[in-house]
């Protein structure tokens, strides 16, 4: 059986005792939001589901109360290649961590279990797959357990984009173990998925915490596809040169691809895909994580829990499935609080694509419902003309007055010009009507533009009035035209026709002259510019490390950086894991002269104090 709850204890006896592990082990002065409240919550024995955003300090709401409460915290993670590291991250600290998977040997795993069964450890983490073993549920049963941590939630939804079956059988953890809390994690639920967590992890008597979903130092991109690979080449290289991204495309051919542009274009790239041998794909994982100044191309197999603080920026070359997709792979850079960009290149092809795999999709009716409801709403953050945090945000239940703006978004920033588009609109549905409502939207471009050739010649469509009636309009506006109205509804795409443009009955009153229709009018396509990396940009990428530390203290942050590297190589870890640039960056500007004020610095817990302090100081000390 499980370990019997402690006795309860003081709240505010529970908070203080919480705190001092956060500055004794983590080395952080303060919690942030809602940390304290889940983490009293829980390490008093309550049941919790958490929503935070990817960065909001998720991990610390289990981690703490593992500390704070008798026996091993479980940790359950789909995240099998990235245990070790998690691991390791806490060792650093001082916590007595380890992981129970499929990279471990008999002998390996026969040793966790041991210590499991013998309180020697305050966490472990194991994937969903074995937690349900029979042997693991014994081993659970014969051991104290302080409580379960149930990471990445989500997977448990069938409407998700990560959907684990073993997740929705995660309720026997409240069957076998009912004295024991359980905390349920995710940075991505709408209301639904939340509701279908609740169930499916027999969680009616959690409470909820719902953090904002806002990352506010993430700046939101979406840009009219052109050239994409020049596009994306022209954007990291004037605005994120030498930086750790990740670029998300649909197929693996395209992951390949874009990887090999990149190397060529001059920027460290690594593909990623489930196409890939094992040890290959785990190879350039590690990579990416434990090097600096790496990109990685993958599909969407890649980056569920990465750790990684310092993604400076994640680019989509597709347009993701459903808003959920996007904020949770745009949620990967900036982890570390600084600033950082999603940034988008989108076209008309992907809405066709995509509404084309869910129509041939073998999914049942209703799972196709909700997945073209879901690509409505990503198609609507795509092409609003508005704050496009806001309209994030909203899609998970976060409303804004209709006045609000971020102030960080390429819409805030640049706001877009919008017009009277309702002449343009009726001669769009006018020229798909007078052609049967057959072709697709290039054949209609060229039609509306009087661009006449040998197939629309055979069709007779030259002779239509709607031929040229639109050649005042260029081409990337048409598309543009185009894409909204099918984000408006005005337009259905007809998939058996090979993505065929249809009037959708929502265009009968807009033909009819009865309503007006207000469109986004695309920038002008920007000239490309002969120059690259900093010079295209100024004295600085916008994400360089140093840009706001003065030259002496940049000077000193960059010796702390090549001595962190040292000894992350050393000890076989990721940079981070030793120091996050953050801390670094702290100890460059206050240039602590002692112990003492060296515990000031965030981030400098008592073991890594204790580890590297002296190091520290001397590296100072020689730069003064």
């Amino acid at each position: 059986m499980s370990a019997a709850r402690p006795p309860e204890v003081a709240r505010t006896s529970l908070g203080a005792r919480a705190l001092d592990r956060l500055r004794a082990v983590f080395g952080y002065p303060e919690f942030r939001g809602e940390q304290a409240a889940i983490i009293e919550h829980v390490a008093g024995g309550g049941d919790a589901l958490v929503l935070m955003p990817t960065g909001g300090g998720k991990s610390l709401c289990y981690q703490i109360p593992s500390l704070l409460r008798e026996g091993v915290g479980v940790v359950v993670s789909p995240l099998i290649a990235l245990m070790q590291d998690q691991v390791d991250a806490l060792a650093a600290v001082g916590v007595r961590a380890a992981c129970l998977n499929s990279q471990l040997s008999a002998a390996q795993a026969s040793a966790v279990e041991a210590r499991v069964r013998a309180g020697e450890l305050d966490l472990v983490y194991v994937a969903p797959e074995r937690l349900l073993t029979e042997r693991c549920l014994a081993l659970l049963t014969q051991s104290p357990i302080a409580l379960f941590a149930i990471d990445e939630a989500h997977c448990v939804s069938q409407w998700g984009h990560d959907f684990r079956p073993e997740y929705a059988m995660l309720s026997v953890l409240h069957e076998r173990f009912p004295t024991a809390p359980r905390i349920a994690l995710t940075a991505t639920a709408d209301p639904a998925t939340r509701a279908e967590i609740v169930t499916a992890l027999a969680l009616d008597d959690a409470q909820v915490f719902v953090s904002s979903f806002d990352r506010p130092n993430i700046t939101y991109r979406i840009v009219d596809r052109g050239e994409a690979r020049r596009q994306l080449v022209d954007f990291i290289a004037q605005r994120h040169a030498g930086s750790s991204g990740i670029v998300y495309c649909l197929s693996r051919a395209k992951v390949e691809q874009v990887a090999a542009h990149l190397n060529d274009a001059g920027v460290r790239a690594l593909p990623y895909h489930a196409g890939m041998a094992n040890a290959e794909r785990a190879d350039n994982q590690q990579r990416f994580l434990r090097e600096d100044g790496l990109v990685m191309v993958a599909t969407i197999a890649f980056g569920m829990g990465i750790d990684k603080p310092d993604v400076r920026f994640v680019a989509h070359l597709d347009m993701p499935r459903s808003i959920e997709g996007y904020y949770q792979e745009t949620g990967r850079a900036g982890r570390d609080g600084e600033p950082a960009e999603a940034w988008m290149a989108y076209g008309l092809s992907d809405v066709v694509q995509q509404r084309r795999m869910i129509e041939q999709s073998e999914a049942s009716e209703a799972h196709r419902r909700v997945s073209g409801a879901k690509l409505d709403a990503m198609l609507g953050l795509a092409e609003t003309a508005g704050c496009r945090r806001a309209r994030l945000l909203a899609y998970f239940g976060e409303e804004h007055p209709a006045d609000w703006r971020c102030g960080n978004c390429d819409n805030c920033l640049e706001p877009p010009a919008t017009f009277d588009a309702t002449v343009e609109v009726q001669k769009l549905l006018s020229c798909i009507y007078r052609t049967g409502q057959r072709f697709g939207a290039q054949y209609l471009v060229n039609v509306l533009r009087g661009k006449g050739d040998e197939r629309i010649g055979r069709f007779g469509h030259d002779r239509l009035g709607v031929f040229g009636v639109g050649a005042d309009v260029d081409e990337r506006q048409w598309r543009a035209v185009i894409r909204q109205c099918i984000a408006m509804d005005l337009l259905d795409v007809d998939f058996e026709a090979f993505g065929a443009l249809r009037l959708a009955p929502a265009a009968r009153p807009v033909l009819r002259g009865e309503q007006e229709v207000h469109l986004r009018r695309i920038a002008a396509k920007p000239a490309r510019s002969r120059r690259k990396g900093r010079e295209a940009a100024g004295e600085h990428p916008v994400d360089d490390a140093t840009a706001s530390l003065a030259p002496a203290d940049a000077a000193l942050f960059e010796q702390l950086r090549a001595w962190r590297l040292e000894v992350s190589r050393e000890r076989g870890v990721p940079p981070y894991v030793v120091f996050h640039d953050r801390t670094l960056r702290a100890i460059a500007q206050a240039r602590p002269a002692d112990a003492q004020a060296l515990a000031t610095i965030p981030g400098l817990g008592e073991k890594k104090r204790a580890d590297w302090g002296e190091a520290l100081l001397r590296i100072v000390a020689a730069a003064q």
